[in-house]
Order: structure tokens, then C-alpha cells, then sequence
């Protein structure tokens, strides 16, 4: 059982995150153990975390702020290891480091903070760039899957069905306009046969019209000359 002054310490420091929250985190006592504490940690722009959202939880011990939490994540994220304690200085894994003056706050900070970080730790895992790319981006859905989750970060459920419900719109429109593409190819298809067609009717009378305008052939002119020119002669000849 927690000690009283513990519980009057947890209690402040809730109220103290309500008061002035802390970027890219959210944490929140569990309503039945004030001694679990469930947080959301924001992956930062710019990292391979960013646009995810992990979820995990801090265990104090009764005889806190005297001695360290242990802390865990629970979405999978290529630093950590899952369901598994992380080691830091600000954790049960150091407890001759920790400083009583910590609060929940700092904690979750520190934790962020080595979590952008590439140093190895004991529950610390070495992925690449994109596999943590792949799981921030399915991060939400991981933990809308979780029962706990859902019930202690309600923001976040309808976050994600409004993600889902965006990206069921985009998808309607697409395969709207995919199929008003395929049902405009056939007419477009014709039109273009119609096009053709009288571009070739356009050749041909050109054709017929090119051949009607041919000159007179030469040997007929000079023939009819000729002709005429006999004509002319003979009553000439007669005298």
C-alpha cells in the first residue's frame, strides 16, 4: 500500500501535468492504483518517431519520491523492447542515481528524450530507420487495440477514427475517379476513331481536287496549234 506521503506526491504532480502540460507527452494515473501511472509519448518531427504515438506505463514503488519507478513501453517502436523495463538514470534500474526531486514530468522527458537517442541500454533494440518509420506509422492502430489504452486516452481512439475515416474518403474518391476514367475511355475512344475518319475524308478530297487542277497537257496544245496553223494555210494555197 502506498504511503500518504507518496499519494499526496502523485496527486500534485497529476495536477501539475493537468495545469501545464508537456509537449509531446501525456500521462495519466490509473483510477484504480495511483501507483500506475499510463503515458503517451509523441514521436518528434524530424525523427524517424515522428507521427507515432507510444504508449507504455511507469510502476512507482509505495516509497516514492524516495525510490525510482520502473518504466515500460508497450506499442512496438525499434528502440525499445516491449513489455520489458527500460533501463535510464531516472529508473528502478539505477536507484543510486535518482534524485526524489524527479517528478513524473521529468521522468517522461528524460524517457522521450533517450528515446530520439541511438545509445544502447538494457530493453534497448537496434532497428533501421524505416522499420521505425513502419512502426510509428501503424502505432495508433496498435493501440486502439488495447483495451486499457482505449479507455484511458479516449483523444486518441477518436483521433484514429478520424484518420480512418479520412483515408475511407480519399479512397472512395480515387476509385470514384478510376472508374469515371474507364467509363469516359470508351467515348474518348470514338471520338478519336471519328477524328480519323474525317481527317481522311479531309486527305482524300484534297487528293480529288489536287488531280483537277493538273495542267493541260503540252503535246495537246502544241497539236491544236498545228492544226490550227494548217487551217490557216489552205486558202492561202488555193491563190
Amino acid at each position: 500500500m502506498a504511503e500518504k506521503s507518496c499519494v499526496k506526491r502523485l496527486q500534485k504532480e497529476y495536477r501539475a501535468l493537468c495545469k501545464e502540460p508537456v509537449s509531446h507527452i501525456v500521462a495519466r494515473p490509473s483510477p484504480s492504483d495511483i501507483l500506475e501511472w499510463h503515458y503517451v509519448l509523441e514521436g518528434s518531427e524530424g525523427t524517424p518517431f515522428a507521427g507515432g504515438y507510444y504508449y507504455g506505463k511507469i510502476k512507482f514503488p509505495a516509497e516514492y519520491p524516495y525510490k525510482p519507478p520502473g518504466i515500460s513501453m508497450i506499442t512496438p517502436n525499434g528502440r525499445f523492447m516491449t513489455q520489458k523495463k527500460i533501463c535510464l538514470s531516472m529508473s528502478d534500474f539505477h536507484p543510486e542515481s535518482w534524485n526524489p526531486m524527479w517528478s513524473v514530468s521529468s521522468i517522461l522527458t528524460g524517457l522521450l528524450s533517450f528515446m530520439m537517442d541511438n545509445s544502447p541500454t538494457t530493453g534497448s533494440v537496434n532497428t533501421s530507420t524505416a522499420e521505425k518509420q513502419r512502426l510509428a506509422k501503424s502505432s495508433l492502430s496498435f493501440n486502439c487495440k488495447n483495451a486499457t489504452f482505449r479507455k484511458m486516452f479516449p483523444e486518441y481512439v477518436e483521433k484514429y477514427n478520424q484518420q480512418q475515416l479520412s483515408e475511407q474518403v480519399a479512397s472512395e474518391r480515387v476509385s470514384s475517379e478510376m472508374s469515371h476514367d474507364k467509363s469516359s475511355k470508351p467515348v474518348l475512344d470514338k471520338n478519336l476513331d471519328s477524328t480519323r475518319a474525317d481527317m481522311q475524308r479531309v486527305g482524300e478530297l484534297k487528293d480529288v481536287r489536287k488531280n483537277k487542277k493538273q495542267p493541260f497537257p503540252t503535246w495537246v496544245m502544241l497539236l491544236l496549234i498545228s492544226i490550227f496553223g494548217v487551217v490557216m494555210t489552205l486558202p492561202l494555197l488555193q491563190l
